[in-house]
């Protein structure tokens, strides 16, 4: 699925790239290798999980919310852009923000998609809640984000997501800083996963043309963990930064370590090069794999 938003990245944060992101299976077939790559698999996929929640705070705007309250500002490029319903015609959606009155704060903003609301081939329902004390291109300021009742096709997901404006004051480069506490629900298979962790996302390049995103280069570090139903858990940070520019829509350089269970694997991204591809290493062997 195409990411809703075309802003830029959020820890792949508003990235283009897929939302049930996924690694192709390696060659090597022993239980620590389908282990480490399950760990691998399930980091990338509750990353997208979460970029779609910090996506819809993110990119709030004047015309969706009465007044720019997304990263950027009265120009931001709003929720769900051109997506229409195949069904009725128009947006399966709704949006309601309390108070309506500009300038006042804490301002709310509920996105409702009731039943049965199909966007980009994927079902959701139920609701996203978010509280914001102010426009998020101003520094300082936080939205928080809570589901109800919230639906991603055959997924219910719950949790708590953070995002919040965290450039030094002065400074040319933008930051964001997202914390998230999560928990998907798989009802066909009666599983679960939790996640909880820290992305800050530094924007290096194209802070000087706030109105031109093209440009647009940026940072990324985290350190995240979760845990299955089944009790076994994993963690996943970052070994280099990770690099991502707003013209590709894959992660272009950078490393992540990924561990479970005192095991470890490293997933390399590259050295700059704009492909969908990343390198999997597992005690020493190397694998390339395809990123969905």
């Amino acid at each position: 699925m195409k990411r809703i938003l075309t802003l830029a990245v959020f820890g792949v944060v508003l990235a283009l790239s897929s939302c049930t992101r996924e690694v192709s299976d390696t060659s090597i077939d022993t239980p620590e290798v389908k282990e480490l790559t399950e760990a691998t698999n399930t980091d990338v996929q509750m990353d997208g999980t979460a970029e779609e929640v910090f996506d819809n705070a993110a990119g709030i705007d004047a015309a969706t919310a009465g007044e720019a309250l997304g990263i950027y500002g009265e120009w931001g490029l709003g929720l769900f852009p051109n997506v229409d319903n195949p069904i009725t015609g128009g947006r399966c959606y709704t949006v309601t923000v309390t108070p309506k009155d500009r300038g006042v704060f804490p301002k709310k903003v509920v996105i409702e998609f009731g039943n049965d609301c199909r966007i980009n081939g994927r079902v959701r329902k139920g609701k996203i809640v978010t509280m914001y004390s102010g426009p998020l291109h101003i520094p300082g300021n936080k939205s928080v984000t809570e589901l109800d009742g919230y639906f991603l096709d055959s997924m219910k997901i719950t949790g708590r997501f953070q995002l919040q404006n965290t450039t030094e004051p002065g400074s040319n480069q933008r930051r964001f800083t997202r914390t998230v506490s999560a928990k998907v629900y798989s009802l066909n298979r009666n599983i679960w996963w939790s996640w909880s962790g820290t992305t800050v996302t530094t924007q290096i390049e194209g802070n000087g043309t706030p109105m031109f995103p093209r440009d647009d280069i940026f940072r990324i570090t985290f350190s995240r963990k979760g845990e299955y139903s089944d009790g076994r858990t994993w963690a996943a940070e970052t070994k280099e930064p990770l690099i991502k520019a707003f013209t590709c829509p894959w992660i272009s350089k950078g490393s992540v370590f990924i561990r479970t269970n005192g095991r470890e694997a490293i997933l390399d991204y590259g050295k700059g090069e704009c492909d969908k591809e990343a390198t999997l290493t597992i005690n020493g062997v190397s694998k390339v794999i395809k990123l969905r």
